[in-house]
Order: C-alpha cells, then structure tokens, then sequence
C-alpha cells in the first residue's frame, strides 16, 4: 500500500488566524485562513481547492486509464473543478463539485466518451471518497 503524507498547522483563533498546508514531499506548500476559506482574500488556498485539484487529478488520470483499456491514448485531458462551500445545520458542508473536462483523443467517438466519464466519475478513488458530497457533477467534451 503507497502512503500519501500531507500536513497542516494552523495558529490563533478561527478568524485571527493562519495555517499552512504542504505535502509531504514539499510539491505542494501554501498558507490558508479564514478569509481565503470563507471570504474574498486570493492570498492563499483552501483546503476546498486542496480537495477540487485532487478530484480533478484523480479524475483525468482515471479516465485517462479507462481510455487506455481501449487501446487509446488521449492528446491530454484538462479537468477543472470547482468546490461549492455552503452551510447545513449551522455549520460549514462541501455542498456541490462541478467537474468540467476537455479531451483531446484520436478514435474516440462522443458516447464512448460519455460512457467512460460517467465510469472515470464513479470510480475515481477521490470521487470514491468524496460520496458524502451530496452532489458531484460532470461536463464533458471531446476536443476536436
């Protein structure tokens, strides 16, 4: 089993203060606070955005594969992801994911592709983990 390390620290109070997020081999290293979570400050991530660059990762290595099983390679596979943070009962809950994929794969017709999304979606593991999302949603389109 591959183990994957990341780690945070975080200083002061809720809305005083600041954290920092990095993984574990030092690829990946930002500050994060409240404003950068919860407000309009770009002066930092959010662990959302840790969350959506994941999913998207996941997600275009996973179809990736699944094309792969079929005998083609894709040109490349752009995802974007973006990470809706609302509110339930008071508290803060990852509402919405809305993937949005380009591919770029000679030989592929549109409802292959369709197909193999919708399989890329439900079998990535960080769509796997994620199925408390109450909704995780895909647009996709094949490049031309």
């Amino acid at each position: 089993m591959k183990k994957h390390r990341a780690q945070a620290r975080w200083n002061k109070g809720l809305k005083d203060g600041e954290g920092e997020v990095k993984t574990g081999n030092g690829a990946i290293e930002s500050k994060y606070s409240y404003a950068s979570r919860f407000g309009d400050s770009n002066s930092g991530t959010s662990p959302e955005e840790l969350i959506g660059a994941a999913h998207a990762g996941c997600f275009s290595m996973f179809l990736s594969a699944l094309m792969g099983n079929q005998d083609l390679t894709p040109e490349y596979i752009e995802t974007k992801a973006v990470v809706s943070l609302g509110e339930k009962d008071g508290a803060p809950l990852i509402q919405k994911i809305e993937l949005t994929t380009e591919a770029k794969v000679d030989g592929l017709d549109e409802n292959t592709f369709q197909e193999l999304v919708q399989q890329a979606k439900a079998g990535c593991p960080v769509s796997k983990a994620l199925n408390a999302v109450p909704e995780i949603t895909v647009e996709a389109s094949l490049a031309k």
